[in-house]
């Protein structure tokens, strides 16, 4: 279980990530609602840079669901064969958007229930849309979520993005869930990195349990460095003094 973050530590995390990322926003490019769709689902396991490079000319040929519905997975995929398994996303594409239209009259629906029956579309995915086109307070919990809120000491023991979804709504404020996801996210992507994490000009350290491990850590190896020394030291005066 998360510890008992007071609601205005949570609130002054969130309010240093804002400074930091003052325009956070998903950072696929879409100007549709189908087209953010599309790109969430291009996304999964694949970077949103790449994504990005092939959706301009997919979007081009597939303007809305109709027009994708009337294709075929194999035309689909000759848009999207750069992106991770470009096999399995063609197909969902192509099914997700056949739903759409005899479904759904070409609109996403709004609802996680019916979000979830389209192709290619699971919980994570449903809730990216139902917080960036409605503003539901819906968290999607993606690597970068996952391994910062349980960095900073957001959740505790999360096996899985659903257990971690669920300790994180209890603590973010409701009005705060939808931009949280994406303050995460960049933080995660550009400070909290994976890999060699960029404490030193992290705004939230000082909330951070990972951080203070690595302050707790390095003064450990300095006191016994240090103990070390003083032990080396009185070894070699009595060297000496046996000597004289």
């Amino acid at each position: 279980m998360p510890r008992s973050f007071a609601p205005r530590n949570i609130q002054q995390i969130l309010d240093a990530l804002k400074k930091k990322f003052p325009d956070a926003q998903t950072e696929l490019n879409y100007s549709t609602p189908f087209e953010l769709l599309v790109a969430v689902i291009l996304s999964a396991q694949c970077t949103d840079k790449r994504v990005n490079m092939v959706t301009p000319a997919l979007f081009r040929r597939f303007p809305d669901a109709k027009s994708m519905a009337e294709s075929s997975p194999g035309e689909i995929f000759n848009y999207i064969k750069s992106v991770s398994y470009p096999n399995s996303k063609s197909k969902n594409l192509w099914g997700t958007a056949k739903m759409l239209h005899e479904e759904f009259g070409g609109q996403v629906p709004s609802d996680e229930k019916s979000l979830i029956r389209l192709p290619g579309v699971g919980r994570k995915t449903a809730n990216v849309i139902q917080s960036v086109l409605f503003e539901k307070p819906a968290l999607a919990v993606d690597t970068h979520v996952f391994r910062v809120s349980a960095r900073i000491g957001l959740t505790r023991n999360a096996k899985n993005p659903l257990q971690a979804e669920a300790q994180l709504v209890k603590i973010i404020p409701e009005k705060e869930i939808p931009l949280a996801h994406h303050l995460f996210i960049l933080h995660g992507r550009y400070v909290c990195t994976a890999r060699n994490p960029k404490c030193n000009e992290c705004l939230i350290k000082n909330y951070c349990d990972f951080f203070k491990k690595q302050i707790n850590l390095k003064q450990s190896k300095n006191s016994s460095h240090g103990n070390k020394k003083q032990k080396e030291n009185r070894e070699k005066k009595a060297r000496e003094k046996s000597k004289q």
